[in-house]
C-alpha cells in the first residue's frame, strides 16, 4: 500500500471569483477523485516584510485573503465524509492553548476524528509579536501549547504547568475521538528540540521547505531511532512531504508525471505525500482536467 494522497487547497488567492466556500467544492471534487485528505496553511496576520520570508519569495502579497483554516476544515468536514482533514502547518504560538484545544477538539468530534495537525511556529515576526510573543521565544512556546493541549485532550480534570501557559483542575469537553488528541505532525529541521517534541508529543514530522530525498531518508532514520529509544513502534511514524512537480512534454505540469514520484519518496519513509492544487490548475479547464487525471490515477470513490 502505498502513501497517502493529500491535496493542498489554495490559500490566500483571489482565484475561483474570490468566493471562498469554492474551498468546500474543490475538497468534495478531491474526495470524489479518490484524495485521502486535504491540506490548509495558516496565517492570522501579514506584515509589510513578507520579502523576509526564508525559503525565498513568499507567493502572496501582504493583502492577501487569507482565511482561518480551522474555520474552513470545519465547513469542509460537514460537506465530506473520508477525507482527512489537516494543516500544514498551523501557526501553534498565535492561538493561546486552550481556545486551541477547544477548537480542534470540536472539528475532531464534528468530522467523526478526521483531524490530523501539522504544526510549526511560523516564521513572520509582525504576526508574533502581535499576539504578544517574544519572536525568539516562539520554539518554547509551540513546545508548552502543544503539551497543554495534549494535557486537555487527556484528562479531566487536567493540570498544566510551563513557561507560557499553566492551569490546575480544569475541564476541556468534549475530548477528541482518538484518546490524547489527534495525530500531530511537527514541521521543521530536526534540531534536539524539535526531535524531543516530535518524540514526545507528536506523531510524525513534516521535514523543512526544500529538503532533499537524501535529507527525509537521514531524518527518517533519526526519528525512527529515537521512537524505539524512547518505547515507541519505529513503524508508527508518519511523515508528509510534497510530490515534486514533473512537467509533461508539453512543458505543463503533469499529474501523472508527478505522481509517480511517490514511490521514491515512500522507499525513505514518507507516508502522505501532496499535490499543491494551485501549481497545476490556471482555469476552470486545467482545474477539470487536473481532477479527471487525478480519478484515473487514484481511482475516485464512484
Amino acid at each position: 500500500m502505498g502513501p497517502g494522497v493529500l491535496l493542498s487547497l489554495p490559500v490566500g488567492t483571489h482565484r475561483h471569483g474570490d468566493d471562498p466556500r469554492a474551498l468546500v467544492d474543490l475538497s468534495r471534487r478531491a474526495e470524489g477523485a479518490g484524495v485521502d485528505g486535504v491540506v490548509l496553511a495558516d496565517h492570522v496576520l501579514l506584515g509589510k516584510h513578507v520579502d523576509r520570508y526564508p525559503w525565498g519569495r513568499f507567493p502572496f502579497p501582504s493583502d492577501a485573503p487569507w482565511l482561518e483554516p480551522l474555520t474552513v476544515l470545519t465547513a469542509i468536514a460537514v460537506a465530506t465524509e473520508h477525507l482527512r482533514l489537516t494543516t500544514g502547518i498551523l501557526i501553534v504560538p498565535l492561538r493561546p492553548a486552550p481556545l486551541l484545544a477547544k477548537t480542534v477538539a470540536t472539528l475532531d468530534v464534528l468530522s467523526s476524528g478526521r483531524v490530523e495537525l501539522g504544526v510549526g511556529t511560523g516564521w513572520q515576526a509582525e504576526e508574533l509579536v502581535a499576539q504578544g510573543i517574544d519572536p525568539a521565544r516562539r520554539g518554547q512556546v509551540l513546545t508548552d501549547h502543544m503539551a497543554a493541549c495534549r494535557a486537555l485532550w487527556s484528562n479531566s480534570p487536567a493540570s498544566f504547568h510551563s513557561e507560557s501557559v499553566s492551569f490546575e483542575d480544569v475541564w476541556s469537553e468534549p475530548k477528541p475521538v482518538r484518546p490524547g488528541g489527534p495525530p500531530v505532525l511537527f514541521s521543521g529541521t530536526l534540531t534536539k528540540r524539535n526531535l524531543d517534541r516530535i518524540v514526545t508529543l507528536g506523531d510524525g514530522w513534516i521535514p523543512i521547505m526544500g529538503e532533499t530525498l537524501d535529507g527525509i531518508a537521514t531524518g527518517v532514520e533519526t526519528l525512527r531511532a529515537a521512537y524505539g529509544t524512547a518505547g515507541r513502534a519505529p513503524d508508527e511514524l508518519r511523515v508528509r512531504a510534497p510530490l515534486p512537480i514533473v512537467r509533461g512534454d508539453d512543458g505543463a505540469p503533469s499529474v501523472t508525471a508527478t505522481m509517480n514520484g511517490m514511490g521514491a519518496l515512500a522507499g525513505v519513509g514518507v507516508t502522505d505525500v501532496y499535490l499543491t492544487y494551485t501549481a497545476f490548475t490556471s482555469d476552470d479547464e486545467s482545474s477539470d482536467r487536473f481532477f479527471d487525471e487525478l480519478t484515473e490515477r487514484l481511482g475516485g470513490r464512484g
